[in-house]
């Protein structure tokens, strides 16, 4: 199975990595690992996590107060939808449909 980004969620990613790098050296490396992580998680797993709507799951980072939000296109791919701080508008990864 593979996974894509829509546009708006890869900037959340770059955003999240260079608030961390910014605070601790290496912190915005392991936030980008702990991602990748979360991402293989789901991939190997998709239907295990949680929905939030009819179409969309999410799966929470374990080190880190971020959400993925995705979507199963196929059996073949995961779109990447949001990767939300926690402490935002619950719903504003809707924002980036």
């Amino acid at each position: 199975m593979t996974y894509r980004f829509l546009t708006p969620a890869l900037f959340e990613l770059t955003e999240g990595a260079e608030y961390y790098g910014d605070r601790v050296p290496g912190l915005g490396a392991d936030f980008i690992d702990e991602t990748d992580r979360t991402i293989q998680r789901i991939l190997r797993f998709p239907e295990a996590w949680g929905r939030i709507s009819d179409e969309f799951r999410h799966c929470n980072l374990r080190r880190f107060p971020y959400t993925i939000v995705y979507l199963i296109e196929s059996s073949e791919e995961i779109l990447i939808v949001s990767v939300f701080h926690q402490n935002r508008r619950p719903l504003s990864w809707k924002d980036n449909l």
